[in-house]
């Protein structure tokens, strides 16, 4: 969503580099491009005014005049001036004293509540709770029948007493989830009410009644991130006639420009709480201000990133892995181990999102949008075409194997062949990271095994290497070294050839364990 303006700053950022002071004039032409590039991202007017005095102010005061890199003073103000208008610090849900805790979604027809509610239930069933969905939107075609579905499949439960399409009163609905969850042990009551096309009595009226009927600890007012400006009227308009707590972002993975994301915060006071980023039921999470600035500055959000790991990963299978690749050269880490891992990351998560997260990628944008993702389903299914002993020794597949291998799966002989080697290749990697040998021209890591002792030895080989007597061939020997160094320093982001658009994504062999 905010690729247009990432891509804007990050050019408004390159031409501050390199420069050892910035000059007045320098700083008023950043702020005019930033103006411009949030202006262009559809931002709120008051919104970018208030921002750009306030990078202005801050531009042109001691802490970029005195810095030894007035450049990464300006980005680094620029970032805290986002999480400003973000919302500051990460807002978190108030819950009740005494269960159950009461949360009201409110909003526009079309703004995503009720798959909202469903993804908000399976979150805070991932957080130890058990939540209630509650049908209340009792005028939308299907409504009640769409919040079943999506109850059972995120696995909570549901209150829909009515059949809706118009038939029903949905305070009477409300109110009497609030028994219903305490007699069935429910600690959370989520509230799915109606919406309009627009603003309008009946929609405030009722909503009003809802909110007063059940006294909810949160009132969350849902807002289709893609729909611009007039998010942010929509907002001012639900704040004032029925009031709401906190804001949730739906459609965050759209192609909109996101200005209603850094408008909605600063202009109601109110802080995002959530956001919606795909259509599937797990793709929700907390908003954070911080993550989310860091992203549109092109830095990644590699705290997320763990986030996701963490909970998809357990420590103990993690620790059998490492054992594994540990141990005689890694030798007892196996197809099966290499598939096992391969769904674990595919768990995490589109591999182009999750790549998204790491710092730099921004300038790869285009090539990890182009990444296949059925390329993971591919692996998998050549894996699982093979036979349990050739899983846990690779090297007996043959070529009539692979010819069997290849019409089991759908492939060409090729890609099996591909895949075998390139296991081999990936364990032996991480088998030499897992025993401390570190990855090509890094040290090892510390404490495990490739320390400074390891260092001195790969000097003093260095230093053993002696120059041929012969003038030609020691010749040949500094051009073929000045020609690697220089490939060397051309390279891009984990090992990427730089300056080539046009190339297909490719990731380096060792990363290809992860990504399949």
């Amino acid at each position: 969503m905010f690729d247009t303006l990432s891509d804007r700053l990050a050019a408004t950022f390159k031409n501050l580099r390199g420069k050892g002071r910035l000059s007045e004039a320098d700083i008023d032409a950043t702020a005019r491009e930033i103006r411009i590039a949030l202006l262009e991202a559809d931002v709120a007017l008051p919104v970018v005014r208030a921002f750009i005095k306030q990078v202005k102010e801050r531009a042109l005061g001691a802490e970029v005049s005195q810095a030894l890199n007035p450049a990464q003073q300006v980005i680094k103000i620029v970032n805290e001036e986002l999480v400003g208008i973000l919302g500051g610090e990460t807002r978190r849900l108030r819950f009740a004293k005494t269960a159950p805790t009461v949360i009201m979604l409110a909003g526009l027809q079309g703004a995503g509540k009720t798959t909202l509610a469903g993804k908000l239930g399976l979150w805070l069933k991932g957080q130890g709770h058990s939540p209630l969905l509650v049908a209340c939107d009792l005028q939308r075609p299907n409504a009640v029948n769409q919040l079943s579905v999506v109850a059972e499949r995120a696995g909570v439960g549901v209150y829909a007493p009515e059949p809706g399409n118009g038939v029903g009163d949905p305070v009477q609905v409300a109110k009497d989830s609030i028994e219903y969850a305490r007699t069935k042990q429910y600690d959370i009551v989520i509230v799915d009410t109606a919406g309009r096309l627009g603003i309008d009595q009946e929609l405030m009226r009722q909503a009003a009644d809802i909110r007063d009927a059940v006294s909810p600890d949160e009132v969350l007012f849902v807002v289709d991130a893609m729909i611009g400006q007039d998010a942010v009227n929509t907002a001012e308009a639900f704040r004032d006639g029925v009031g709401f707590d906190g804001v949730v972002l739906s459609k965050l993975d759209g192609d909109a420009r996101g200005g209603a994301a850094l408008s909605i915060a600063h202009v109601t006071g109110r802080q995002i709480m959530f956001a919606s980023n795909g259509e599937k039921l797990d793709e929700f999470d907390a908003f954070h201000p911080d993550r989310m600035a860091s992203r549109i500055l092109g830095m990644g959000d590699v705290l997320s990133l763990i986030e996701k790991a963490e909970q998809t990963f357990s420590q103990e299978e993690a620790a059998k892995m490492a054992s594994k690749l540990a141990s005689s050269k890694g030798k007892d880490f196996t197809l099966d181990d290499f598939l096992a891992q391969m769904e674990q990351v595919r768990k995490m998560g589109s591999i182009s999102k999750l790549l998204g997260m790491l710092p730099g990628m921004a300038q790869m944008k285009e090539q990890i949008n182009n990444i296949d993702e059925r390329d993971v389903d591919r692996t998998a299914a050549i894996i699982k075409s093979m036979t349990p002993g050739e899983r846990q020794d690779p090297t007996i597949i043959n070529g009539s194997r692979r010819a069997r291998i290849a019409r089991g799966s759908g492939v060409e002989v090729s890609a099996v062949k591909s895949l075998v080697e390139r296991f081999f290749e990936a364990r032996k990697m991480m088998s030499r990271m897992a025993q401390g040998g570190g990855m090509p021209g890094m040290p090892g890591i510390p404490g495990m095994g490739g320390g400074p002792g390891r260092q001195k030895k790969q000097q003093k080989q260095a230093k053993g290497k002696r120059k041929s007597g012969n003038p030609m061939k020691r010749k040949a020997e500094e051009q073929a070294e000045a020609a690697r160094r220089e490939q060397a320093q051309q390279g891009g982001a984990f090992g990427l050839p730089a300056g080539q658009p046009g190339q297909d994504f490719e990731l380096p062999d060792e990363f290809k364990k992860f990504m399949g």
